[in-house]
């Protein structure tokens, strides 16, 4: 009789131990699979907001307390606008665009708008100039945020919505938020009086569900002009690598404006990063409980089942069968056991994931095949080494004491 034929009847025949086994191995898996599942896309959620966000440090007045991201510059108070010179000439690794602003409220057909001016990359990228170098910011090959001001989307009026960032705008030339434009019936080539002065409408934004859709943006040293300002600035905006922003570029930025307060986008979303932190944890957490019920619950039933078969393993020995073969026996019991609950495990954890994540984390979650390859390694290691002893327990039996004692 073939090995995988006496598994199987032995499977067959005793199916209460088997299934005690299997669904401690199945529920600890499936709450390793459903928690990984949801964390996975959690963290991809939280990463591709950032990404959206496009400045993830911000640089404000030392006095202002940060309320709201997107408005942000909402606030009198101001810094010099050479900081932005300072920034660009320190050329710090990860700092790969930048935009300071100046809002000003006026109004405009007895409404209040605010003007918003920005610094073009264009202009910023000659500050860096001045002092002989080639490029804007240092390269920094393992940066994740793929943003740099050298590349040609910045050129679009649309990625100062996408990015909030703007390649080039001349002085005499504004863009408008899709809220303000619809609501004064402008588009594309107008013409608008702020101010006291004309501009041409360069682009309509793309809507953002922000504030940035009932603005008008501006150049900088135009809005400076005509507010009377002078040369400062309410925020400068940094779009900087996740990994440098994370490995103290955050530091760096306020050791070179200590005058300033240097916030990055992460204390904004630190809640969620937070919750994802601790599911992460939870994950690992019921992955030690799966080691531990899963492992308790097979070596029990392991031992078990080995003082039950004992006139079984004596004959199978008297028959000629090895140690050898009867380590092997049970150990084949075990890991098919081990698969077929990490498998289930996978599935049933990857179900709840799919319907509960949206609910709980207010995240889409998709099942994740890797995690199925993880579920199913794990579930076999913890039964094969809690078969293990029990197996070479097995093998050590004396056929004739067996028989002695039946």
């Amino acid at each position: 009789m073939k090995m995988r034929t006496i598994v199987w009847k032995e499977m067959k025949e005793r199916p209460t131990a088997l299934i005690a086994s299997l669904l401690a191995i199945i529920l600890s898996v499936t709450a390793l699979v459903a928690i990984r599942n949801v964390t996975i896309f959690s963290e991809q959620e939280v990463a591709g907001k950032l990404d959206e966000l496009g400045a993830n440090v911000l640089i404000l007045p030392e006095g202002v307390t940060l309320q709201d991201y997107y408005a942000a510059d909402m606030h009198k108070e101001t810094i010099p606008e050479e900081h932005v010179a300072e920034l660009a000439l320190a050329g710090l690794t990860g700092v790969e665009a930048m935009t300071p602003k100046l809002c000003v409220p006026t109004r405009l057909d007895d409404r209040n708008v605010i003007l918003t001016g920005i610094l073009p990359q264009s202009e910023i990228q000659k500050m860096n100039a001045w002092s002989g170098g080639g490029m804007l910011f240092k390269k920094h090959e393992g940066c994740k945020a793929k943003i740099n001001v050298a590349d040609a989307n910045l050129d679009a009026p649309a990625s100062l919505a996408e990015r909030r960032a703007l390649q080039h705008l001349n002085q005499s030339e504004v863009l408008l938020g899709a809220d303000f434009a619809a609501r004064q019936g402008l588009k594309e080539g107008d013409q608008l009086q702020l101010l006291g002065e004309t501009f041409d409408v360069l682009s309509v934004l793309p809507a953002t569900g922000t504030v940035d859709d009932s603005r008008v943006f501006a150049h900088l040293h135009t809005v400076q002009r005509l507010s009377g300002a002078g040369p400062v600035v309410n925020i400068i905006e940094v779009m900087g690598c996740c990994e440098d922003v994370a490995n103290g570029l955050v530091g760096e930025l306020q050791s070179l404006l200590p005058d300033t307060k240097v916030v990055t986008i992460a204390n904004v979303v630190e809640t969620q990063v937070s919750i994802n932190r601790m599911m992460t944890n939870l994950s690992y957490l019921f992955l030690a409980i799966l080691v531990a019920v899963g492992g308790v619950s097979m070596a029990s039933a392991s031992f078990a089942n080995v003082m039950e078969r004992r006139r079984e393993i004596g004959t199978l020995m008297a028959l000629g069968a090895t140690p050898r073969f009867v380590t092997r026996l049970f150990l084949a019991k075990a890991a098919l056991l081990g698969l077929a609950g990490g498998i289930s495990g996978y599935v049933l954890g990857s179900l709840i994931a799919v319907f509960l994540g949206p609910a709980f984390a207010d995240v889409s979650v998709f099942p994740v095949p890797s995690l199925a390859i993880i579920a199913a390694a794990v579930a076999v290691l913890v039964t094969l080494a809690a078969s293990y002893f029990p197996a070479r327990q097995a093998s050590r039996l004396d056929p004739c004491l067996c028989f002695k004692e039946v």
